[in-house]
């Protein structure tokens, strides 16, 4: 018997202000693609059931096109496999911060898809002897922690969940001290169950046997290249989900093409260079991506620039690079100004403004947030408190 297990789509997810020439943004529609894909993929394994473990939107109210897009996908699935149970959960992104606000999920309720939104539910499948517990997001904010344990007869127990397992993210990227859904491991029982399909973490990631986040089908947060460090420390090479044999309990990745490459190229340090030296630096690191920088999405580190060197920059340069790339972020980090607190994987210093961005990046928010724009402020404002120090 064999289930699809998706999470983290997060359409509607907007970023870098580009839009194709159908006037969308560029990055929403590449997000859109990439479920359209991972359909694709679907249909043709042809499997007995499908799981998304939460985070279908990037937000509680997405955009018309995204909802229609949503539906029209799950249509096609319906079509294609009118026996196959389809389960959503809500994730943290698709959960209304209040009782007033209505969720979009339901809609898809008229196609036959099994939502649950707030409370755990547990959805009986006689025909496959499947039985799946769906635990949403907002369970764990009830005064009850969720009993997540199987029940009843039948003989493949299926438990999706969205949330933040102890013990599996980088210790930089949790975020459970700022609220996050944070699940102890052996609050799965996982031995009792036939499969555990997990959504929120955006890196595809075994945790236990018959344990595993399906990881996110796109780049969806404002910091792919911290992202793209965490895949190349598992290994992996692209985005996507898996096909379950709840016989075996061996998953096979299905990759989805990613419509562009995120690129963090190797970092340059400015100690005691020209503006000049650093121009040329800069222009190698860009000359020896493969292809070029074309339309991709590309960041470029420089530690330890002074102010001047920065503004002496070949900045006409700078903006043809950006004309041509999707992204082009040139990430100019000031000399310490404070004492440091680590070093990065060269055995570098590492300035604090580093080390907050990296935090803030992963951070959980509430969905109406806009985390690029939190981010910013929030290292804004320790570089304030720099500048005093150094004054």
């Amino acid at each position: 018997m064999k289930l699809a297990h998706l999470a983290d789509i997060h359409l509607g997810f907007r970023q870098y202000h580009r839009q194709n020439p159908a006037g969308i943004n560029q990055r929403e529609a590449d997000v859109a693609n990439a479920f359209r894909a991972a359909v694709d993929g679907v249909l043709a394994a042809q499997p007995d059931a499908v799981v998304v473990a939460g985070d279908l939107f990037h937000q509680v109210r997405p955009t018309n096109a995204a909802i229609v897009f949503a539906f029209q996908q799950f249509q096609r699935l319906r079509a294609a496999l009118p026996e196959a149970p389809i389960v959503v959960i809500a994730g943290n992104h698709d959960t209304p911060r209040s009782a007033e606000t209505g969720s979009i999920l339901r809609l898809y309720e008229e196609l036959g898809v099994d939502v649950a939104l707030d409370q755990p539910r547990r959805f009986e499948y006689p025909r496959l002897d499947l039985s799946v517990l769906a635990v949403p997001h907002q369970a764990f904010w009830s005064e009850t922690r969720p009993v997540l344990r199987p029940d009843g007869g039948a003989a493949h127990q299926v438990l999706a969940l969205h949330g933040e397992l102890e013990g599996v993210y980088p210790p930089e990227l949790s975020g459970a001290a700022w609220g996050a859904v944070l699940v102890r491991p052996e609050e799965l029982h996982v031995e009792e169950w036939t499969w555990v399909a997990l959504g929120h973490y955006h890196v595809q990631h075994q945790v236990a046997p018959r344990a595993w986040y399906a990881g996110a089908l796109e780049y969806v947060t404002s910091n792919p290249w911290g992202e793209l460090r965490d895949e190349a420390r598992h290994g992996l090479k692209a985005k996507g989900w898996l096909l379950v044999d709840l016989a075996t309990g061996m998953a096979a990745a299905q990759p989805v093409p990613s419509a562009r490459r995120v690129i963090d190229l190797d970092p340059l340090y400015a100690d005691e260079q020209a503006a000049a030296d650093l121009d040329q630096a800069i222009r190698a690191r860009l000359a020896s991506i493969p292809g070029g920088w074309g339309d991709r999405i590309v960041r470029q580190v420089v530690f330890n620039i002074p102010r001047q060197v920065a503004r002496d920059l070949d900045h006409a340069a700078i903006r043809a690079v950006k004309a041509e790339a999707l992204h082009y972020h040139l990430d100019l980090r000031r000399p310490d100004a404070v004492p440091t607190v680590g070093v990065d994987e060269r055995g570098r210093r590492q300035p604090l403004p580093e080390v907050l961005r990296d935090y803030l990046t992963r951070r959980p928010l509430p969905a109406e947030l806009d985390r690029e724009t939190f981010v910013k402020t929030g290292v804004a404002l320790l570089e304030t408190v720099v500048r005093e120090l150094e004054g």
